[in-house]
């Protein structure tokens, strides 16, 4: 046996000693899902919290407030049909259980009997001790196909159904807007927006990277026909996927992928603004790497897509995304009619990926802002995100996102 394998053996068995070790106390450091009750915020925040708050909702319309981007996961707990790849609960696969770990924690649950309705339960409440919350768009989650049409279980390292969404947006009209997740390359993909479409379902989620779908190919024009013709809108995640490992899966991140379905007149909603990783120029015959995030801006600045391609800004602020994008985002107030907001809950209840001390540093916040959400965040994640997005400020010129970005846009309004 090689030194290399040997190696790789003994990291790979440290590697599972230390996960197995790992105790609740840790994955609570790790992923959170906050320290206090959300119900008891307004009896024991501070009058400084209190205010920034009342500043962040004071130029929003609660009917009008939209968060584009709540993940909804479970493991097939009630019937629910959602389910999660084997390696997530193996500790042969040590990287994948701890952050199936954090985040089965972050979203508070407690009770593997009874998971999928704990998760839900938990954005429930905390939705609710949020005064004027608005509604959340909760995404499904489709698998991942291969492009015969058929499965491809080991690529798909988690499902949640259109169905057990559609039920939790039934369930809690007054909180949740559905979204549908329909792979393109799925024999009945055509039949499944249709019956999606009638439910008064509006918008489409992928994420090409981990799903397997190459916006750009011609096998996905009846898709994008069908999807026009129903007046949809897309949600599509672009940029590098952390759930992904394969470099040529990272290819399907590529926000120039998306030209095709723009020039088929589909609207289009980037997820993240395309704010991680690199991907090849499409445009350049050298095909160098190019951040993500430039690669989608030279997408909003061509005029053709004015009306069709929008930008979403969820997880910039995350410590390990917040930077130049970011700032790069609040300084284009020519792009703010284009933005909308999402949280990608359960992601801001994850205490390692939320450093409001960087967000200080690097002028976004400041210390008596930080002061104030860092105790919001004790209560509220999701209201923290949203309070922290309404109070961040481009350094030196100061640009914020305007109430705008925070409430249905006109151009692709998903709600019911």
């Amino acid at each position: 046996m090689k030194k290399e394998e040997n190696h790789k053996i003994i990291f790979l068995f440290i590697t599972i000693l230390i996960s197995l070790f790992l105790n609740s106390c840790i994955i609570q450091q790790i992923g959170g899902a906050s320290s206090k009750k959300p119900e008891e915020l307004k009896t024991y925040l501070s009058n400084e919290s209190k205010k920034l708050i009342e500043r962040a909702f004071s130029d929003i319309d609660a009917n009008k407030l939209v968060d584009y981007h709540t993940h909804i996961a479970g493991i097939g707990t009630g019937n629910s049909g959602n389910f999660v790849s084997p390696e997530m609960f193996s500790s042969l696969h040590p990287e994948k259980n701890l952050k199936f770990q954090v985040y089965t924690n972050a979203a508070g649950i407690k009770n593997f009997e009874n998971a999928d309705r704990e998760y839900a339960l938990r954005l429930v409440d905390l939705i609710k001790n949020i005064d004027n919350h608005g509604k959340h768009l909760l995404l499904p989650f489709d698998k991942n196909y291969n492009y015969d049409g058929t499965v491809n279980l080991n690529k798909t390292e988690f499902y949640t159904s259109n169905d057990y969404v559609f039920s939790l947006a039934e369930e809690f009209p007054e909180l949740f807007i559905s979204a549908m997740s329909v792979h393109p390359y799925r024999t009945d993909a055509l039949e499944e927006l249709e019956r999606c479409a009638k439910k008064g379902i509006k918008i489409i989620k992928w994420l090409p990277n981990a799903m397997g779908i190459d916006p750009s190919d011609s096998k996905c024009e009846p898709f994008y026909q069908k999807v026009k013709e129903l007046n949809l809108v897309m949600l599509i995640h672009s940029g590098e996927e952390k759930a992904v490992d394969a470099e040529e899966d990272q290819k399907l991140g590529n926000p120039l992928l998306l030209r095709k379905p723009l020039d088929l007149g589909v609207k289009i909603i980037v997820a993240h603004c395309a704010g991680f990783g690199e991907n090849e120029d499409l445009d350049d015959p050298e095909k160098k790497k190019v951040s993500n995030f430039d690669l989608f801006i030279r997408l909003m600045n061509e005029k053709k897509y004015e009306g069709l391609l929008f930008g979403e800004i969820s997880a910039m602020t995350l410590f390990n995304r917040s930077g130049s994008s970011l700032t790069t985002i609040l300084k284009r107030t020519d792009l703010h009619h284009r933005l909308v907001n999402g949280s990608d809950y359960p992601l801001p209840a994850i205490n390692f990926i939320i450093s409001t001390k960087s967000l200080m540093d690097d002028g976004y916040i400041t210390k008596e802002e930080r002061q104030s959400l860092n105790e919001i965040y004790n209560y509220n994640p999701l209201l923290f995100d949203f309070v922290l997005k309404r109070t961040i400020k481009a350094l030196g010129s100061g640009e914020k996102f305007p109430a705008s970005v925070f409430m249905s846009n006109p151009n692709c309004d998903i709600r019911n």
